[in-house]
């Protein structure tokens, strides 16, 4: 038996991540629209030729919008899974994630506001 390669398992680590991400955006609606908005927002930051300070605040409320919608995915398919019965408490858990996810991209929408829409009345 050969011995395993030292880097497989964190290569297999990456594959396993990446399948999820993947899994998250094919199977959750809520998904592709933030893939869209943040598709609209790279054009529209590059359009406006927006800062380096600028870009690391959208890339840091993007990457939290995303992490929270994959959290509250993976929350939901565990509860539904697991807990199948409806439980006041596994309602209370879902509507918390879902409110995560929802901060999240409330506070992504007011930063994408604070940066263009300066940048939006200089067009005017």
């Amino acid at each position: 038996m050969k011995p395993e390669k030292p880097y497989r398992k964190r290569i297999l680590s990456f594959k396993y991540a990446f399948k999820g991400v993947g899994y998250a955006f094919k199977s959750q609606p809520n998904m592709r629209i933030h893939g869209i908005v943040f598709a609209l927002v790279l054009a529209a930051g590059f359009y406006f030729g927006i800062s380096f300070a600028d870009w690391l605040v959208i890339l840091l409320v993007s990457a939290m919008v995303f992490s929270m919608e994959i959290l509250n995915t993976a929350a939901e398919f565990f509860l539904d899974k697991y807990y199948p019965d409806y439980s006041e408490n596994t309602g209370k858990i879902k509507d918390m994630t879902a409110g995560a996810v929802l901060v999240a991209a409330v506070f992504a929408a007011i930063a994408g506001l604070i940066i263009f829409i300066p940048e939006i009345i200089a067009l005017l």
